[in-house]
C-alpha cells in the first residue's frame, strides 16, 4: 500500500490534533507559553457536581456570557427585593416590597414544589409572611404581577 491511500483512510480529526501538537509545541518552542498569568498555580477546577451532567454544557455556556438560568436570576431577584425590604423605611413601600416579594416566593414555591427560604431559619421573614397573608388582597396589585 503507498501512503496516499493511508493518508485518505485516516480520521480527520487524528490530523488536527496533530497539526494542534504541532502549533504547541512550536509556541513552547518560541517561549510563547512562558510568564503567563497563574502561571506556576493550581487550576481552579469548578465543581459541576450538583448540575445534571447533560446540562453543564448548557450552564457553563450560560455563565461565560454573563447569563444566569432563569431559576436563579428569579432567586438573584428575591434576595435583591429582600435586601431592599430590610434597609426600606417608608412602611408603603416596604408593604409593596413584602407583597411583591410574597408572591415571587409563592411562585418559586409552586415551581419547586416545596417550599423556598430566602435564609435558613429567618423566623422574622416567616412572621412578616404571615402577616402579609393575613393583609393578602383578593389578587395581587398590578405592580405585584410577573
Amino acid at each position: 500500500m503507498d501512503g496516499t491511500l493511508r493518508t485518505n483512510t485516516l480520521n480527520p480529526l487524528s490530523a488536527i490534533h496533530v497539526i494542534a501538537e504541532k502549533r504547541i509545541e512550536d509556541a513552547i518552542a518560541k517561549g510563547e507559553f512562558d510568564n503567563l498569568p497563574g502561571q506556576g498555580q493550581p487550576l481552579r477546577l469548578e465543581d459541576t457536581s450538583n448540575i445534571p451532567e447533560e446540562l453543564r454544557m448548557a450552564y457553563k455556556i450560560l455563565r461565560n456570557a454573563n447569563c444566569l438560568p432563569p431559576e436563579l436570576a428569579k432567586r438573584k431577584e428575591m434576595n435583591r427585593l429582600a435586601d431592599m425590604l430590610e434597609h426600606c423605611t417608608d412602611e408603603q413601600e416596604r408593604v409593596k416590597l413584602m407583597q411583591k416579594l410574597h408572591v415571587m416566593v409563592t411562585k418559586a414555591g409552586a415551581r419547586a414544589q416545596r417550599p423556598i427560604y430566602l435564609e435558613d431559619n429567618d423566623h422574622y421573614y416567616t412572621r412578616l409572611l404571615d402577616i402579609l397573608a393575613k393583609q393578602r388582597p383578593a389578587s395581587p396589585p398590578d405592580d405585584c404581577r410577573a
